[in-house]
């Protein structure tokens, strides 16, 4: 009798484990299950989002500069320089060349405004710009062009603006930056406390000259003081060309400091004080604007703007996906 109950007892305990087991199993299933769904609802809705940018680009049209705009009628043709002036920026050589192009063919245009507020960038960029203003100016003699510096027109940016035939900008605007500058950093001697030693081959004695883990030669030191004072005579070459004898005599106009709207006035490097509406009005005689600036298609916009929130919200999947681990009992 008593070895009859430890048997049913082992039999009722066995078969509890079974049915834990079983039970486990089916919460673990039942998880994948709800896993899967996630996954499948959250592909769902990426496969409509990109549905959902294909058909808008066939109803909401791009904005390519001036496109789309009665450019016919009597305007004022504008262009951004907006942000730093580098090669796959917004403020590149290839944009905004690519509108002043457009702005100048424009049977409306009364004149030409570049729109300034950068800080300047690339000398190279910012001269392939100066050179094409003064060309486009040239070929259309009827059409002035006019830079209104918003915030800050500084180094490369005013490079571009000394094309112009008048510059404005408001009285506390940042103006001017004539300089030209290479900043780098030395660890050598951090390198030495460390114990590192630097191994760095080249062929030709000056190939390795802005290693930054490598000592300063003074000859070096100088030749690279010397590339940046040949462009930095280049850059007074240009203003001075632009400026003419509206520049004041000052010895600290060249030295790369920046001044207010005011002030830069006062020094000849600006023609007044004004906005992009008041010159438009007042010095150019139409107020009307067309924005000749390329800019990315709506399409283009959006399926960047679709990319970043699509990265977020797989973060936010892997995340939500990993707070609900599969527990083993």
């Amino acid at each position: 009798m008593g070895l009859f109950k430890r048997r049913s007892s082992i039999d009722a305990t066995s078969e509890n484990r079974d049915w834990e087991l079983v039970a486990s199993i089916a919460q673990n299933s039942l998880v994948e299950q709800r896993k899967s769904r996630r996954w499948g609802i959250f592909f769902k809705l990426l496969g409509f989002g990109y549905l959902a940018i294909v058909l808008i680009s066939f109803f909401v049209g791009s904005n390519l500069g001036g496109q789309g705009a009665d450019t016919k009628n009597p305007h004022t043709a504008i262009v951004y320089v907006d942000g730093v002036i580098a090669d796959k920026e917004a403020a590149s050589a290839n944009n905004i060349v690519g509108g002043l192009r457009k702005a100048f063919k424009s049977e409306g245009a009364k004149a030409i405004m570049l729109i300034v507020n950068s800080p300047g960038g690339s000398p190279v960029q910012a001269g392939y710009i100066y050179d094409e203003i003064n060309r486009l100016k040239a070929l259309n003699p009827d059409k002035k062009v006019y830079a209104v510096i918003k915030e800050l027109g500084a180094s490369a940016a005013y490079y571009i603006s000394a094309a112009a035939d008048e510059i404005y900008s408001d009285k506390a605007s940042l103006v001017g930056s004539i300089g030209v500058t290479a900043a780098s950093f030395g660890f050598v001697d951090l390198m030495g406390k460390l114990g590192v030693e630097r191994r760095n081959f080249t062929s030709g004695e000056h190939k390795s000259f802005l290693d930054p883990f490598s000592p300063l030669k003074q000859d070096e030191k100088a030749f690279w003081e010397s590339v940046l004072s040949k462009t930095h005579e280049q850059f007074i070459t240009v203003v001075k060309e632009g400026r003419g004898d509206r520049l004041a005599d000052d010895q600290d106009l060249f030295s790369g400091l920046i001044w207010s709207g005011e002030q830069a006035l006062e020094l000849g490097l600006i023609d007044g004080l004004g906005s992009p509406g008041t010159v438009a009005r007042d010095v150019i005689g139409e107020d009307t604007f067309i924005d000749y600036t390329p800019r990315l298609s709506r399409l283009e916009e959006l399926t960047r703007k679709f990319g970043a929130s699509l990265g977020m919200g797989i973060g936010k999947a892997i995340t939500l996906f990993a707070e609900q681990p599969i527990q083993l009992k």
